[in-house]
């Protein structure tokens, strides 16, 4: 299978092996997203229709104030703030519940949505190159780990591909998710023995970097997002 604009952002993301190249996957999503709304897009009409009737969640509206440009999330906020006064305190409408008007202006997130268009799309490339290319497969088996969230993803997503390419997909992706859980637990262990008045000082040692990270690594691990 020759490489195309589809196969190398997904090879780039699974070159590393190192994490989740799920997570890899979505970050890069989400910051040209996030750099796309708070450029010349915000003021594009579609754009701030979408933004205003979606809003963002608390980990997207983290991300686009860390883009440093206050205005153009001011201007944002101001319009959805508006759309949201007006739906949920000011619009009149006898057939639907307080709670589901309040439901739609809390629940949803335009960065969300697009994410979640851009790695549906992105999967089915990671499935077309396991299926069609050996070495993509051989890379597939020796990541790291996958993230909890994402292993539920691939898991859910991967019932598009044949039935005899999907399990030994689902084999792979459950041995090396089920590896890395193994060691993590065992890690997190060792993390909770060292505050024993007998093992004091042991975390301090240079060879237990990866005991002393196991607390933020399972919290990647189950959650795909770091602390």
């Amino acid at each position: 299978m020759r490489e195309s604009i589809l196969t190398i952002p997904v090879n780039e993301v699974f070159e590393p092996r190192d994490g989740c190249p799920i997570c890899r996957m979505r970050d890069t999503v989400e910051l040209h997203i996030c750099e796309y709304i708070m450029g010349a897009a915000m003021m594009e009409p579609d754009v701030r229709e979408e933004t205003n009737k979606l809003g963002f969640c608390h980990t997207h509206f983290t991300m686009l104030a860390k883009q440093g440009n206050r205005l153009s999330l001011a201007l944002m906020l101001n319009s959805h703030l508006a759309q949201v006064r007006n739906n949920i305190f000011e619009s009149v409408n006898i057939f639907a519940s307080k709670a589901k008007r309040t439901g739609d202006a809390s629940d949803s997130c335009f960065i969300c949505s697009k994410v979640d268009w851009g790695i549906t799309h992105m999967l089915k490339t990671v499935f077309t190159l396991f299926e069609k290319e050996r070495a993509f497969k051989q890379l597939f088996k020796e990541q790291e780990m996958f993230c909890l969230p994402h292993y539920k993803l691939l898991a859910a997503k991967s019932g598009q591909m044949p039935k005899n390419t999907r399990a030994e997909f689902m084999k792979a992706l459950k041995l090396v998710t089920s590896e890395y859980a193994r060691l993590l637990n065992f890690n997190v262990g060792q993390f909770c023995d060292s505050f024993d008045y007998r093992n004091a000082g042991r975390l301090h040692d240079p060879e237990m970097e990866h005991v002393k990270t196991s607390p933020q690594k399972a919290v990647e691990f189950l959650t795909g997002r770091n602390i």
